[in-house]
């Protein structure tokens, strides 16, 4: 889940906040206020004249700057009186003993979370469904540290019932493929350790099954859109320096932080699926927010 803001700070105290936790560029002030003022806007008209609760949808790229985009609006409808509960896809990833089961019993790449198939769906679902009850459930929190779901009594509940539900992930919204853009190896780490298919059917199998039920129902679906697959890799790149940067100064496990081959293979999990968004998500999406190399929005 990402962090989400309880109160509105007074003025643009937050957004110096954010840039600082984030170390963004000052420049974001200008994204806020021409990106995200106004889609925070629509999103605020939507729900007023909707009378409902909706389940927004956020999807973008490993590093196009989802997850700080998301902490804005949260804060922006806060501000236009309508409290989000903000929710990263992340937090719904299968436990460590879950997934070392479906390596065992499917296929070894499953162990490694991100790719559908290795999230619990059921649970996301019941919780958005929850939020839009006017209940305040239990939010799950994934730790990234320890690869693993923490306990739930360390779960935090929403302070208020909320108005807004926003879900943000690198393949939220997302479709399967046909069967037969399945059948060659998109990438090496596909070649030579998913050689007969098996793990990439699985992935969009889920995709074409219990997926569903947690995507088909976002709306608005916004879509970060990335100018290439290839740009992902810098970007990524770029997160891995900012946690090296937060482990010097404020300590930690540096040996969690990701060298160039580790990046490379690792964004190789992601590969397929994230063309495929940045090939057919576009002409359905209802918001479609192009970036350049440098995350400005065109």
């Amino acid at each position: 889940m990402s962090e989400s803001v309880k109160t509105s700070a007074a003025g643009g105290d937050w957004i110096d906040a954010l840039i600082r936790r984030e170390r963004l560029p000052p420049i974001y002030r200008q994204t806020i206020d021409a990106v995200l003022r106004p889609l925070a806007a629509r999103i605020a008209g939507f729900t007023r004249e909707s009378g409902t609760v909706p389940c927004v949808g956020l999807c973008g790229a490993q590093g196009s700057g989802k997850s700080t985009a998301s902490a804005a609006l949260g804060e922006l409808l806060l501000q236009a009186g309508l409290p989000a509960a903000v929710l990263s896809i992340d937090d719904f990833y299968l436990t460590r003993a879950e997934r070392e089961r479906l390596a065992a019993d499917v296929h070894p790449l499953l162990v490694t979370r991100g790719v559908p198939g290795t999230h619990d769906v059921a649970l996301a679902c019941q919780v958005i469904e929850a939020l839009r009850a006017g209940e305040r459930p239990p939010l799950p929190r994934f730790d990234k540290g320890c690869d693993d779901r923490r306990p739930v009594d360390e779960w935090e509940r929403p302070a208020v019932p909320v108005r807004v539900v926003l879900l943000e992930g690198w393949c939220v919204g997302a479709r399967p493929e046909a069967a037969t853009a399945l059948q060659e190896p998109i990438n090496e780490l596909e070649r030579r350790e998913d050689p007969h298919g098996v793990w990439r059917r699985y992935v969009n199998d889920a995709l074409a099954g219990p997926y569903r039920s947690l995507f088909d129902p976002l709306r608005p679906l916004v879509l970060l859109r990335a100018p290439s697959f290839d740009v992902v890799y810098h970007w990524r790149l770029e997160q891995e320096r900012k946690l090296r940067e937060r482990v010097a100064t404020e300590g930690g496990d540096g040996s969690r932080v990701m060298d160039e081959a580790g990046v490379a293979r690792f964004i190789s999990h992601y590969e397929r699926v994230t063309r495929h968004i940045l090939d057919e998500m576009p002409g359905r999406a209802d918001v479609v927010l192009p970036l350049d190399a440098d995350r400005a929005v065109g």
